[in-house]
């Protein structure tokens, strides 16, 4: 399926007012597009294959980068959400000094950040939530196989108790 790149495409549904004509994905997609750009430089921070910085400057640019994110998804959440607060928290901290210091106080305000992007993408502070259903744990794979285990060995015994005609 190829999507079109025209702007107003024919048969869009427009909302706003008479005045004001917006596409209906057009707020939505400004909130995607905040949680995108955050959680890319999220990755940046806490992804495996990302190295370190290197220098003072690219952990200054890099928490630059993670308190305007945290500006931009604080206007979507609740000023009382825990992940808010503890992210205002961080940014309202200064870098440290030293090399430790600095990456750990980076690692923390990404941390932060990544909480916060989790509860403004889901709209609410995630599957503890009581609005949703109760979402049930993945069983193991050993006990699915004792599960398999047990029931197999229910029907051996069954069939040996069974008398033979």
């Amino acid at each position: 399926m190829r999507l079109s790149l025209d702007p107003h495409p024919e048969g869009s549904q427009l909302v706003g007012a008479p005045g004001r004509q917006a596409h209906v994905t057009d707020a939505p997609a400004r909130q995607r597009d905040h949680v995108v750009a955050a959680l890319e430089t999220v990755t940046l921070v806490l992804g495996e294959d990302s190295p370190l910085p290197e220098s003072a400057a690219d952990v200054e640019d890099l928490v630059r980068l993670l308190r305007g994110h945290i500006a931009q998804l604080g206007a979507s959440a609740a000023p009382d959400v825990p992940a808010l607060l503890r992210a205002r928290q961080l940014c309202s901290e200064s870098i440290p000094l030293g090399y430790v210091a600095s990456r750990v106080h980076l690692v923390r305000l990404a941390e932060a950040t990544q909480e916060l992007t989790a509860y403004v993408e889901h709209g609410g502070p995630g599957p503890n939530s009581k609005e949703r259903e109760r979402r049930w744990q993945r069983p193991t794979i050993n006990v699915l196989r004792g599960t398999v285990f047990a029931l197999a060995l229910t029907c051996l015994i069954f069939a040996a108790s069974v008398p033979r005609s």
